[in-house]
């Protein structure tokens, strides 16, 4: 019998359930991690398409992005196997088995959990689990395909629910010339991160592009006719009793809720969410981790895709650092005695402990990741949350920011300093939460400069002026896009906000070979965001490409390049 190498390095197997954008990053950041084929990754996706970003499907919808250019980068197929199409039905995890639709068993060392959310359904007469024609919850790539379609045939729209994707949606809507009406149930939309007078500009803002806005109403039913909706019954601040918006098309946009059928059935600990420790380790189980929408942190989760990005790389981080170990097979685990061996023959693989401390947080949105502080406001748990928390509205010309302290639900703290611009008639409203010299919180709508500025303010912790006042117009630092020429823009200038990736990181790569945007996601993920910088990126490679090819026409014989970037 051949005796096992001491030395022999064995894979740990990762199975990641879900293929969505915080599984897919969290994929890519294992495989740009494990230089030494540490990992064993497995991707389990149920839809069968190549993972997309979800954030740009209200832009889809609009017409301002095409469904092709939503796709996310791959990852190398050599260093994980990808199964599309592949649902998930069970998860054994005392024999550390993920069981598929397909009659698939996959072992596990290492479980994610990256399930994501379902849309929350209004609970009205006329809804169902299956919904009728006509009435989409905008989740999926083909909720979107059928909303555009739809907006073809149909006389007009309804969007229930005024937050984010609700505001997106019905200004989309309205763009593409259909009557629209944006139902809210609060009295001010987007009641979250706006005020009371912020939520009454971007109100005007709304109605100025189309947009019917009834704020303070609720859908009582959904009025369906042989199977098709015809309109929506309210309720509320109406303007007869039993008022009715005739509507052939109704969008769903009231918020989400965690996917954890599969957690749950798994005996899980389950909440609201996937209840996780500051390790994203399951409460219970150190093998099974949860990230994205649909875990439930120390520190809380707001939803967005920034949290979701930046717990995958913690998690890689901390998978990669914990990878194989040097056993001979069959020797039994690193988990000691207590920890049942595996049988002769068997790989051995390391069990990663459940809690070792909490890993700090890094900031992607909007700011310099080289820039970034290592201190500030901490949330539950104590885990850092700055930069995570930054809500965009993409709305085309309307701007809409919102971070850290802000809205209706914000209440006053002792020592903080709140600054406000009301401007209605302009269409601008801008408030600053200022605390300890930093500022720790801002709202900006109708001033996509401002809103800039004060992004990279508070996720760079800049220290406020003397004044604070001067946050409220005055730039803060400069942009990006303030250059006139890409020549003129200085390297360290942030272009992917969402990613941190500089005009320095995009010459890299086209120094390297890259030749459009496309190669440029791919090594640095900019335009995987939320995509408003994709024509600055678009341009800038155009750019830096034209000036490698001049640069290497000058080249002269003693190999000296006379004209470069």
């Amino acid at each position: 019998m051949t005796q096992p190498d001491p030395g022999l390095r064995v894979p740990q197997r990762v199975v990641v359930v879900g293929h969505g954008m915080v599984g897919a990053r969290l994929v890519d950041e294992l495989s740009r991690r494990d230089a030494d084929g540490a990992l064993d990754v497995t991707v389990l996706g149920a839809e069968p398409y190549e993972p997309y970003n979800r954030v740009l499907l209200s832009d889809v919808v609009a017409g301002r992005t095409d469904v092709a250019a939503i796709g996310m980068p791959l990852p190398d197929a050599s260093r994980a196997r990808v199964l599309r199409g592949t649902g998930v039905v069970a998860v054994d995890r005392d024999a550390r088995v993920v069981l598929a639709e397909d009659g698939g068993r996959h072992p596990y060392d290492h479980l994610v959990l990256a399930t994501g959310a379902a849309a929350r359904l209004p609970d009205v007469p006329g809804l169902g689990p299956d919904l009728p024609a006509g009435v989409h919850a905008l989740r999926t790539l083909d909720d979107a395909r059928e909303v555009v379609a739809a907006t073809v045939n149909v006389p007009r729209a309804v969007v229930v629910g005024g937050g984010v994707l609700g505001v997106e949606v019905a200004l989309g809507l309205a763009g593409r010339g259909l009557p629209t009406t944006l139902v809210h149930g609060a009295g001010a939309l987007m009641d979250r991160q706006l005020d009371v007078e912020a939520g009454a500009v971007l109100q005007a803002g709304l109605e100025a592009a189309g947009v019917v806005v009834r704020a303070g109403a609720q859908p009582s039913e959904v009025l369906v006719v042989g199977g098709r909706v015809v309109g929506v019954r309210l309720d509320g601040d109406v303007r007869e009793p039993g008022e009715v918006l005739g509507a052939g098309l109704v969008v769903l946009a009231c918020g989400t809720v965690p996917e954890t059928t599969l957690a749950r059935s798994a005996g899980l600990a389950v909440d609201r969410g996937i209840v996780v420790g500051l390790d994203l380790a399951c409460d219970g189980d150190p093998r099974v981790f949860a990230v994205g929408d649909c875990a439930q942190p120390p520190e809380g989760s707001r939803g967005l895709v920034a949290e979701g990005w930046d717990q995958a790389r913690r998690l890689a981080e901390a998978l990669v650092e914990r990878g194989a170990v040097h056993r001979p097979l069959g020797s039994g685990t690193l988990g000691g005695p207590s920890t049942p061996g595996p049988a002769a023959g068997h790989r051995v693989h390391v069990r990663l402990p459940g809690s070792d401390g909490g890993p700090s947080m890094a900031v992607r949105l909007g700011a310099l990741l080289s820039s970034r502080a290592p201190t500030g406001p901490m949330g539950r748990g104590g885990v850092e949350t700055r930069g995570t928390d930054v809500v965009k509205v993409k709305a085309g010309p309307l701007s809409v920011v919102a971070m850290g302290r802000c809205g209706t639900r914000r209440t006053p703290v002792a020592g903080e300093r709140a600054l406000r611009l009301g401007d209605p008639a302009a269409g601008r409203y801008v408030e600053a939460v200022v605390a300890d010299g930093v500022l720790v919180g801002a709202t900006c709508v109708g001033d996509a400069r401002v809103a800039a500025d004060l992004t990279a303010a508070y996720t760079r912790r800049t220290p406020v002026p003397a004044d604070p006042a001067f946050l409220l117009l005055t730039p803060v630092m400069p942009a990006a896009a303030a250059a006139s020429s890409p020549e003129h823009m200085p390297d360290d200038a942030t272009v992917c906000r969402c990613n941190g990736v500089t005009k320095h990181d995009i010459a890299a790569c086209v120094s390297g070979g890259a030749e459009t945007a496309d190669d440029v996601a791919r090594a640095t993920r900019a335009t995987t965001g939320c995509g408003s910088c994709r024509e600055a990126v678009c341009g800038l490679v155009d750019w830096l490409t034209a000036a490698r090819g001049a640069g290497a026409q000058d080249e002269g014989v003693d190999g000296r390049v006379h004209s470069s970037v």
